[in-house]
């Protein structure tokens, strides 16, 4: 009888193991992978934009030569896996990364994948080469970068300045694929070419994006999916219903607030639905240049105004956290915890004490209930931003400021904002990943493209640098943490809160991983598929 036990419970286990395994094998070729999607961009060219519309379609379209691994939640330096470059390694001084490309990748004009084409990207990027990008946002992130030099047809070196321990993180972002040579900025912003597992196909601009598997993608097996359509669909409501109706399988990529998301629960409750923190921090940004709001304590007065609370209460159904630049834990790595936060100028809780310091200010500088301020603030014309932008202007007449909402289309809002064409504004700062080298060199350094409001301090500058050679996890942490005080004694960027956003798909969509700390770097979708 004990044998027969033992047979029946080897048996079970046997059975337990196969049926834990069949995933692995359950995957199903083809179909065509339906979303709706948020907004229609300026163009295709992932190097030039700063919007997941353009990103989401286009990351499968191209290859890296690192990237995140799409399955693990949490982006850290320890999740980057090959992508292009099957190996690398650094030299002694930090300072000096070279990769090892893999052979026989084309690009899907046919042409051969060589180590020119990472150089002629990053020369494009770090704004050293004779082809242009009309705009760069992210050429701030390679500061440090000294050259790209290519050793043969497959090897590539990295020269640094300087060490800088991370510096492999901003390549492993989803805004850092790899670019042919042979194909200029221009032609890439209609038709762009990669190396990826989907082919570019077409976009019509308002009404769709479409991109088809590349059958002969270097990654054997890959994609399982036949395609993927992007429907554009501006109003959230009109694609909830469509959702519902079961026209889409994945809901858009955009953020989807948590009362949209109960929404699709209630109209579809067959779907899957997930909520994820998004390291996309709603952010007051205020024109240093354009008077009065170059009078600091005016400044002040504005970011001693919010009531960072409400805004998650009313946007987020309570769902979010307050943070600083860095995204806040647990899902980001190196924000400060809530105890440590509430120490920072602007930022302690009592939110009636913090309007009546306000409003003091505002007293000095002669408004009044009798005399207010009249201001236009700018946004971007999707929910995201508008919605906050809203809650902002109410919050801002308690301090005698009356403002007047100017939302902007996406295709204007990135070139009005870059080149200061505003006073006070409300975005949203789509961080490419949990780094602090990505989020301090792009959004406040003097002179970066996408440092909005014009803030310039050496001192944090130096501190920046520093924090970025420092290899020793707790003291870049404590730098981090020295540049975040700072920043919000200066009032560089008042940092309103972080969002939670949901995610739905129909039981039919699989192999797809949210990241909860890199919103922009998960979407290459080699792996999903379809099971119809």
């Amino acid at each position: 009888m004990r044998r027969g036990l033992y047979t029946f419970v080897a048996a079970c286990l046997l059975l337990i193991a196969i049926a834990a395994a069949e995933p692995a094998f359950a995957q199903k070729q083809g179909g065509i992978l339906k979303i709706p999607h948020l907004d229609s961009p300026a163009s295709m060219s992932i190097h030039e934009e700063s919007t997941i519309a353009v990103l989401g379609p286009m990351m499968g379209v191209f290859n890296n030569l690192v990237m995140f691994d799409q399955h693990v939640k949490q982006n850290s330096l320890e999740s980057i896996v090959p992508d292009l470059a099957p190996s690398w390694s650094w030299n002694e001084e930090g300072t000096k990364l070279t990769f090892t490309l893999r052979q026989g990748v084309r690009w899907h004009d046919g042409m051969p994948f060589t180590a020119r084409d990472v150089q002629c990207t990053w020369d494009m990027v770090s704004g050293k080469s004779s082809e242009k990008l009309r705009v760069n946002p992210r050429k701030p992130w390679y500061r440090n970068l000294e050259a790209v030099t290519a050793n043969g047809d497959y090897e590539v070196t990295f020269h640094l300045k300087r060490p800088q321990p991370a510096f492999i993180a901003l390549l492993a972002s989803g805004w850092s694929p790899v670019y042919p040579c042979h194909v200029s900025p221009r032609d890439m912003r209609t038709h762009p070419i990669g190396t990826g597992p989907f082919k570019f196909v077409e976009f019509k601009p308002n009404e769709a994006i479409r991109v088809a598997r590349n059958s002969d993608y270097w990654k054997e097996g890959r994609p399982y999916l036949d395609g993927i359509e992007y429907t554009i669909i501006r109003n959230p409501s009109t694609a909830i219903m469509a959702f519902a109706a079961r026209n889409f399988d994945r809901y858009s990529m955009g953020i989807l607030s948590i009362p949209l998301m109960k929404q699709i629960k209630n109209q579809a409750p067959q779907a899957i639905c997930e909520v994820v923190p998004w390291n996309v921090s709603r952010t007051l940004i205020i024109n240093r240049a354009a008077p009065p709001f170059d009078d600091p304590e005016l400044r002040r007065a504005m970011a001693l105004s919010l009531d960072r609370q409400a805004f998650i209460d009313i946007l987020s159904n309570g769902q979010g956290t307050i943070g600083g630049a860095m995204m806040p834990p647990p899902a980001g790595r190196w924000g400060m915890p809530p105890e440590v936060l509430n120490t920072l100028p602007t930022y302690g809780p009592d939110v009636a004490k913090n309007r009546a310091e306000a409003r003091q200010i505002m007293q000095r500088l002669g408004y009044g209930p009798d005399r207010r301020l009249t201001v236009t603030v700018t946004t971007r014309n999707v929910p995201g931003y508008r919605d906050a932008a809203v809650i902002l202007i109410d919050q801002l007449k308690e301090i005698y400021i009356e403002g007047v909402l100017d939302a902007v289309d996406t295709t204007q809002w990135y070139p009005k904002v870059m080149r200061k064409d505003y006073t006070v504004g409300l975005t949203v700062s789509e961080n490419g990943l949990d780094d602090p080298d990505q989020q301090f060199y792009e959004n406040f350094v003097c002179g970066a493209d996408r440092n909005y409001t014009g803030y310039c301090s050496p001192e944090v500058d130096q501190l920046v640098d520093q924090q970025s050679m420092e290899s020793d996890p707790e003291k870049r942490k404590k730098l981090v943490w020295e540049i975040e005080e700072k920043l919000a004694e200066d009032g560089a960027r008042p940092i309103i809160f972080y969002p939670v956003s949901g995610a739905c798909w129909q039981p039919q969509f699989k192999g797809h991983t949210m990241m909860v700390n890199g919103n922009y770097n998960g979407w290459r979708l080699e792996d999903a598929w379809l099971d119809r």
